[in-house]
Order: structure tokens, then sequence, then C-alpha cells
């Protein structure tokens, strides 16, 4: 099962959805940004690449990820001062969470 907060792609029809959670052996999913909600199952989805989530205007900390929210934050403010390093760590600290966190973990049955 996907853990809750991804991005993936429903294969049948190629439609890029969002991950809200698991009941069963089914996954939860409505469309970015929020909406109506329906299960599939497991099998007909994929992890959506970078590009599509790109192409789809999305970006880590509108997932909903209150630690998202907060590494964007901290990586906007790094950006806008004139320490390179820290501007690097601090996108380096936000996309290690977002990859560690919301497109290598699975849930276990929980949401």
């Amino acid at each position: 099962m996907y853990r809750s907060g991804v991005f993936v792609v429903d294969v049948r029809e190629n439609r890029l959805v969002q991950v809200i959670g698991n009941t069963g052996d089914r996954v939860q999913v409505r469309r970015p940004g929020g909406g109506l909600e329906w299960e599939v199952p497991p099998d007909v989805l994929r992890l959506a690449s970078r590009e599509e989530r790109n192409e789809a205007g999305l970006r880590p900390y509108q997932t909903g990820c209150e630690r998202c929210a907060e590494l964007e934050a901290a990586r906007r403010l790094a950006a806008s001062g004139d320490d390179l390093r820290v501007s690097r760590n601090a996108t380096a600290e936000a996309l290690t969470h977002w990859v560690m966190e919301h497109c290598l973990r699975k849930d276990k049955g929980t949401s």
C-alpha cells in the first residue's frame, strides 16, 4: 500500500491522484488539492514521477504534511539570503524529508 500524502498515477486513466488512506485491500485517493475521494485497487497505481508532479504544479509542501511546510518555509528563507551553502542545505533537507517520508515509505495497513 502507498503512504498517505504521496502522489500516484492511476494507470487506467493516466490520472494523477493523491493517496489519503487505505481501507482493507484498497487505496483511498482524490485529485490533488482536494475533492471527492474514491477507492482503487493498489495494483492500478504507480508513483508519480517528479516531472508529472511538476507538470501538475505540485510541490512537496502542498501535501498537507506539517513538516514539509516547515521545511519549505525554511528553504525559502535560506534562498532569500546571501549564503549559498545554507540555501543548498535547506533545499537538501526539504527534499530528503520528501523522499524519505512521502515517496519511499509505505503504510503497513494504517493511514
